[in-house]
């Protein structure tokens, strides 16, 4: 496995741990300080005005949470920005890159954010010396994204349902940023969106898909609490790992023949690129005949609407219209809210 894997969402081996996290509550004090419960926790941020937001799903968590003009710095932007300028306009050009990819703990203490909006695997890593200890002793707050908590005793992402996971980061930043009505806005149309998907007509058998991050000699993809899991559910169709608990993890090429996907959902971004992913499929002793890739049954979307975050929905829309190209489920009137860049590839073999 390449190491550029490590820097993205589908990190799945770090050691640090969360505990469970259960309904997020916000309170603000007479001073001004916000308590949220994150991860399980309850934290103070007693500070809240300047944020340093890493990470391309996770900037789509602040801007979709009304936290613009508190973003002061962000990291690991540059893969996302169509799709983040797409969804949120020319915002996304104002936002000052202050790393290409995941920042030193020197790189965030030099700026002194308020609070590093990140999580394990998304910024936060102990070997790097990034945690929100090794933060807190610099004055820096941490907001853990609900996705990335470590389930209780283990070395495992997730302990909650995605879409769930989704609304309570939405809300929390909402209220630390003093715009608690705005994401809720946003977290009633995400659920409003889910339930015209979920009220569409479903096909007899849901088709397989399967989620295809990037590959070598292991498969990287994604498990039952990942946001594909919900994607993909919410698109009518059953995740071919969703007997793996866990978020992102890897697999052997023998669990993509086991499975037999009716259809593969690529996750784009520069380390492994459309055109690649479809060759490594069409080469591969594992994939190559099987219909899925002959019939080039493959919905590829950019990387921030595979991590947790608000552009989730979206991506629920664009594989459900997919897999009807595909033939897969039935016709629905549904048309996606988010039109997707030009920049994305691929899209011919769904649009």
């Amino acid at each position: 496995m390449k190491k550029y894997i490590a820097i993205l969402c589908s990190v799945g081996i770090l050691a640090a741990g969360c505990g469970t996290t259960g309904n997020n509550e916000a309170s603000t004090s007479a001073n001004g300080g916000v308590t949220l419960k994150n991860c399980g926790e309850e934290v103070t941020y007693q500070h809240h005005d300047k944020l340093w937001v890493h990470d391309g799903s996770i900037i789509s968590i602040a801007l979709g949470a009304g936290a613009g003009d508190k973003i002061n710095w962000v990291s690991s932007m540059q893969k996302d920005k169509d799709i983040l300028r797409a969804k949120y306009g020319d915002i996304v050009d104002r936002l000052e890159d202050a790393a290409e990819k995941t920042p030193s703990l020197e790189e965030v203490v030099s700026k002194q954010p308020n609070v590093y909006v990140a999580g394990w695997g998304y910024g936060l890593s102990e070997s790097k010396n990034m945690t929100p200890e090794t933060l807190k002793e610099q004055g820096i707050g941490t907001y853990l994204i609900t996705e990335s908590c470590r389930q209780q005793g283990t070395d495992k992402r997730g302990t909650t349902d995605p879409w769930t996971a989704v609304s309570e980061d939405l809300k929390n930043i909402g209220t630390l940023v003093g715009n608690a009505d705005t994401a809720r806005e946003v977290v009633a149309d995400q659920d409003a969106r889910l339930t015209t998907l979920r009220s569409a007509e479903q096909p007899e058998k849901k088709p397989t898909a399967f989620v295809f991050d990037s590959a070598s000699d292991t498969i990287f993809t994604s498990g039952k609490f990942g946001a594909p899991q919900a994607i993909i559910d919410a698109a009518g169709a059953r995740n071919a790992n969703e007997d793996v608990d866990d978020t992102w993890t890897q697999v052997g090429w023998e669990k993509i023949s086991a499975s037999a996907p009716d259809v593969f959902v690529f996750v784009d971004y520069p380390g492994q690129d459309f055109q690649q992913k479809v060759d490594i499929l069409k080469s591969n002793p594992a994939t190559k005949d099987l219909p899925a890739v002959q019939e080039n049954r493959f919905i590829n979307l950019p990387y921030a609407m595979w991590c947790s975050g608000p552009l989730n929905i979206d991506a629920a829309e664009h594989v459900r219209k997919g897999m009807e190209k595909f033939n897969l489920v039935p016709a629905s009137d549904i048309t996606p809210s988010l039109t997707l860049p030009d920049s994305v590839a691929g899209q011919e073999y769904f649009h």
